[in-house]
């Protein structure tokens, strides 16, 4: 049996011939019309509908009424999307070339810490977010407690052997917040001495953990991320695990007193269990520099492969802001109010913790 040929009702043009027409309007009946065979000239209504014999207008009703076809004004639907695909990876690839163009001519903007916005937009935190999305699948809570505008300091818990939580904080904050704000980090003085690593954090937006620069951002209107557990968090073993360590002596508390900014705790669960530290080497980390040499149930033993993180779930919670702007100016030199504001922060913090802690199901789901 021949292969059927399926017309579509609403086309009644010939098909003979190779190559497909462009769609056009037709003003006439076309085949339709009265049973003589005669032909009328129609016309729309304002409703949309073409007019037709009706018992209203003193038609017959015993006449057959023929079906009126209405204007083809539609293209066609494959073309439409051919169309708008096309244009996507026209638009894409002339974007793409016009940000190599700007970055072998110099046509960018860095500011005086070194972040370079357009680096991080497109480059940086595309490669970070599948990470973030796909392979932590980090859920975030309480991105409303971080302000639309002006300067906040957002204070978190530190862990996971390396600082990957940073980076997947940065990437929470910006796309999820309405603002899609940018979360400038404050990195220890080791990150900006690592070849590599040391410009690619300033083009992040990272810079030097000292209150002179923390205040300028905040005073600038920035998000500034700090971690003040530092390299106690990050490095400590797997037994002491969302066990908040000493937050060193309430810097950062007043940094946000002068700037009047805003102190956002967060707390981060997930990542204590990407690299389980069941050991250190000191000794190869003092010949190397480092503040710890992790052991871990992969690393050193399967070589690189050792270095994949475990897919745990994560999960960021923002908690209520502690406003900083109703203090006098003279209270940033309080040792009693910096010690009791930073020992609120260590204990909401704490308290997030062990909060999400029994609310998850699994490290991994």
């Amino acid at each position: 049996m021949a292969d059927a040929k399926v017309i579509p009702f609403d086309d009644d043009r010939s098909r003979s011939g190779g190559g497909s027409r462009p769609a056009r309007r037709r003003t006439g009946s076309g085949s339709g019309g009265r049973g003589d065979g005669s032909t009328a000239p129609v016309s729309a209504l304002p409703g949309g509908r073409l007019p037709g014999p009706s018992p209203e207008a003193g038609a017959d009703p015993q006449e057959p009424q023929q079906p009126q076809e209405a204007p083809e004004s539609r293209e066609s639907p494959v073309s439409s999307v051919d169309e708008a695909g096309g244009g996507g990876w026209d638009r894409r690839i002339a974007g793409g070339l016009a940000f190599l163009r700007r970055r072998v001519t110099g046509d960018y903007e860095v500011d005086e810490f070194g972040y370079d916005k357009e680096l991080t937009d497109q480059v940086l935190m595309s490669a970070l977010r599948p990470l973030a999305d796909k392979y932590f699948r980090v859920e975030v809570k309480g991105i409303e407690n971080i302000p639309s505008d002006g300067g906040a300091l957002i204070v978190a818990n530190h862990s996971g052997t390396l600082p990957l939580d940073g980076l997947m904080l940065q990437v929470a904050v910006h796309d999820n917040h309405p603002a899609e704000r940018h979360l400038r980090l404050l990195a220890a003085d080791l990150v900006f001495h690592l070849p590599v690593v040391n410009e690619l954090a300033r083009k992040a937006g990272h810079t030097l953990a000292c209150a002179e620069d923390a205040q300028r951002l905040l005073e600038l209107g920035e998000i500034v991320g700090v971690m003040p557990e530092g390299f106690k968090g990050i490095g400590k073993p797997f037994g002491d695990r969302y066990k908040l360590q000493r937050f060193g002596r309430g810097g950062f508390v007043s940094t946000a007193l002068r700037a009047g900014a805003p102190i956002v705790p967060c707390s981060i669960v997930g990542a204590e269990e990407i690299y389980p530290m069941i050991g250190n080497a000191k000794t190869l980390a003092r010949l190397l520099g480092f503040p710890y040499f992790p052991i871990t149930p992969t690393f050193p033993w399967l070589g690189p492969l050792g270095a994949v993180p475990l897919p745990t779930k994560w999960t960021i919670q923002f908690g209520e802001p502690i406003p900083t702007d109703g203090y006098p100016p003279e209270a940033a030199e309080d040792p009693m109010l910096m010690f009791n504001l930073t020992d609120q922060v260590r204990e909401q913090i704490q308290h997030t913790l062990y909060k999400l802690l029994v609310q998850r199901r699994s490290v991994f789901f």
